[in-house]
């Protein structure tokens, strides 16, 4: 198996995206976040959030009324599509938005069954852009998963797949106890055979490329043990890779940067009591700590 390397102040410091001071938000990408479903909103605030602390220039979210209604509440900053109920014209709606962005984040905060999941899915892939596919994109069901495999193998670059323990192991039709004793080896087979980053989530997280190399983190934090720590992560992935970071280095790039956030919340207002929104606040000093202060 490939060495571990890592992810640490020294590895992802010499990865921070340039930042011209003559630049326009177009210098700085366009990112997509589809996201949200009626009765999980704040996934899409999350992402979209750190997407937009990221440094990218332009995110829009493209989801459906009710959380296109909370982004616009919460996040201003953000642009906003919505999606539509037909089938086809979601569908052409989606290429045409991927095909004037940089990267794509799909499936925060929308469920496995969304009756167009895997046509969007799909539709993403297809694309040039740069994708990440956490949550509901991953499926569990064989059918689904071999026709995503199949995508994900042809593409020119490769896609950023972020599932946490249990959502490996369905994907593996595997048990969790299984992915974690076996977590590296399982880590890198997929990747290599699938053509994809993968960001498997745990008090360990492991980066795994395609060409075999191999990154961990390990900074146990329960406070980052709650749901919406992982949008935050996706969305900040998406972000980097707006602005011009290959999948893997935005991968290992934002991993450190929002456990360092994580520690400095937790520092500040204890493990227990911090939220997945008060990594938001704290992303100053996860960039502080990775040497990408402004």
């Amino acid at each position: 198996m490939a060495e571990i390397i890592k992810i640490d102040r020294d590895l992802v410091s010499g990865f921070r995206p340039g930042r011209p001071e003559t630049g326009h938000k177009n210098t700085f990408g366009n990112a997509l976040i589809c996201a949200g479903s009626e009765f999980m909103t704040g996934a899409a605030v999350l992402a979209c959030t750190a997407a937009l602390r990221s440094g990218a220039g332009l995110v829009k979210v493209f989801s459906e009324q009710r959380t296109i209604n909370a982004v616009s509440s919460i996040e201003p900053c953000a642009l906003l599509d919505l999606r539509p109920d037909d089938t086809a014209e979601l569908l052409r709606k989606a290429r045409l938005l991927s095909s004037g962005c940089d990267s794509v984040l799909i499936g925060p905060g929308m469920p496995e069954d969304y009756k167009d999941m895997e046509g969007l899915t799909e539709v993403f892939l297809s694309s040039n852009t740069n994708v990440v596919l956490d949550a509901g994109s991953l499926s569990r069901k064989p059918d689904v998963l071999e026709r995503l495999k199949a995508r994900l193998a042809v593409r020119t670059v490769p896609a950023v797949i972020t599932p946490h323990i249990g959502e490996f192991a369905r994907m593996l039709r595997s048990g969790a106890s299984e992915v974690i004793e076996n977590s590296e080896e399982l880590a890198l087979k997929f990747s290599a055979e699938n053509n994809c980053v993968t960001v498997l989530k745990n008090f360990r997280t492991l980066v795994a490329a395609p060409d075999g190399q191999l990154y961990s983190l390990e900074e146990p934090n329960s406070g980052l043990a709650k749901g919406g720590s992982g949008d935050v992560l996706a969305g900040l992935i998406t972000g980097f890779m707006a602005q011009g970071m290959e999948p893997c280095r935005a991968a290992c790039s934002a991993v450190y940067i929002h456990s360092t956030a994580g520690r400095a919340a937790a520092d500040d207002i204890g493990e227990r009591y911090m939220l997945p929104t008060d990594l938001l606040n704290y992303l100053p000093e996860g960039y502080q700590e990775a040497g990408w202060s402004d």
